[in-house]
């Protein structure tokens, strides 16, 4: 009887094991509790892709930077800006930074292959559980601008990003590629973000009038700066699981008996974002 009992005990331990593979949790480092007034959202930044520009955010969240200012530029459909539209925020860690558009194609860079050729690179995948693209007859890769995409905005001048940021809200905007440093992406509260108060697309490139609401940002924080037991239990599915892969292939074959045209086999990045999940309580 109790070795029977010990099996049990076995069985279901391998079973709750196997339940959880193919999900990772995100390094407390490089996530970023964002507090709005609508909400709280969360987002995993991409040391891997751009580490100049999550080094300074990180600095800058945890000087305290950005409480208490706005998403002052909202476009419907585009992107929310965030930031210091005054600039006159001082800060002991602002400056501009080299842009980091793309980086050289690693042989070790864990890249799983989606598309190929996809319409704006040869191939897209995902490295590191983000949507990327690569370009093999220059050896370069970039992350792809899906919604959710955090990246840093800048002048016309390509090196002039410092601080001010913004978040892809709407259909992807695949022409900033490789045009604009991306260095994380939204996991959690993205709703929120969609209910910032929007700007006017054709007055000021989109920025709130001084005397109209705007979004506030409470409060930004580095995860790994917060008490354990105020974190979301977050999961991100792994790019490489079976259940990533099972999905992929029912978008290429379009197998339903709702569609009657099949397609032609291709993936579009963008819609077949990594998932995100709330770990359950054992």
């Amino acid at each position: 009887m109790k070795g029977w009992i010990v099996s049990l005990i076995v069985a279901l331990a391998t079973c709750a094991v196997q339940a959880e593979q193919g999900w990772r949790t995100p390094d407390p480092q490089n996530l970023i509790y964002l507090q709005l007034e609508q909400g709280q959202v969360v987002m995993e930044l991409a040391p891997f892709m751009a580490p100049e520009h999550v080094r300074q955010f990180k600095r800058l969240v945890r000087e305290g930077y950005y409480d208490g200012l706005d998403f002052y530029r909202v476009v419907d459909g585009f992107v929310a800006q965030g930031g210091d539209v005054s600039e006159t925020r001082l800060s002991e860690h602002k400056q501009n930074l080299q842009a980091e558009f793309s980086r050289a194609i690693k042989p070790d860079a864990n890249f799983t292959l989606v598309q190929e050729p996809d319409f704006f690179a040869d191939q897209t995948g995902y490295l590191q559980g983000f949507a990327a693209a690569r370009d093999v007859t220059d050896g370069q890769e970039w992350l792809v601008h899906c919604p959710g995409v955090l990246a840093m905005a800048r002048s016309t001048e390509a090196n002039s990003g410092s601080a001010d940021f913004y978040i892809v809200i709407g259909q992807a905007p695949r022409h900033l590629d490789r045009n604009m440093s991306v260095f994380g992406r939204v996991l959690w509260g993205m709703p929120h973000l969609q209910a910032l108060p929007r700007g006017n697309p054709d007055v000021d490139m989109g920025v709130i009038a001084a005397d109209q609401p705007k979004g506030k940002i409470l409060s930004m924080q580095v995860a790994a700066d917060i008490p354990v037991e105020k974190h979301l239990p977050l999961q991100v599915q792994e790019q490489d699981s079976a259940a990533m892969a099972e999905r992929l292939d029912r978008g290429r074959k379009m197998d339903n008996a709702f569609f009657h045209f099949k397609g032609n086999g291709k993936l579009d990045i963008c819609y077949y974002p990594t998932k995100v999940r709330l770990a359950t309580k054992g």
